[in-house]
């Protein structure tokens, strides 16, 4: 499961994008339209500048915009931005790999075994998948 946190940049980002081109849009109209708090908005769109993918202008007329083209833009990225690992346990991460304390096999065990097929369909998804797609 994704958390609120992922599921209101995807919408905010969504948002952005079926406007492309205009003028910048202020968090509060990105707010009232997608129903996200305010400040909980604040947060998830300057992890998303930070990262490169919104620009922002303040003052009149300002607002946050987005610097790459919709279909630029893997999920895989806004995920791992927004959420942390793809993987649901450390030991089959491929950016944030922890061995398990637990486990004494890796190789022999099913949980692995099983995590991996996980993860890899996982980031075929989200990896084929741009922003653009969820723009309807």
């Amino acid at each position: 499961m994704i958390s609120r946190k992922t599921k209101y940049g995807l919408k905010a980002l969504t948002y952005l994008a079926k406007r492309r081109g205009k003028e910048p849009i202020t968090i509060g109209e990105i707010s009232a339209s997608e129903n996200i708090s305010r400040k909980f908005l604040e947060s998830i769109l300057l992890s998303l500048r930070k990262a490169g993918y919104l620009g922002s202008k303040k003052g009149k007329g300002g607002g946050y915009y987005l610097r790459k083209e919709a279909a630029e833009i893997p999920l895989t990225h806004v995920y791992r931005i927004l959420e942390g690992p793809i993987a649901m346990v450390p030991c089959v991460s491929l950016n944030f790999y922890e061995k398990c304390d637990d486990c004494l096999d890796e190789a022999s065990c099913g949980i692995h075994k099983v995590m991996i097929q996980v993860r890899d369909n996982t980031l075929k998804i989200l990896g084929n998948t741009t922003l653009e797609d969820l723009v309807v």
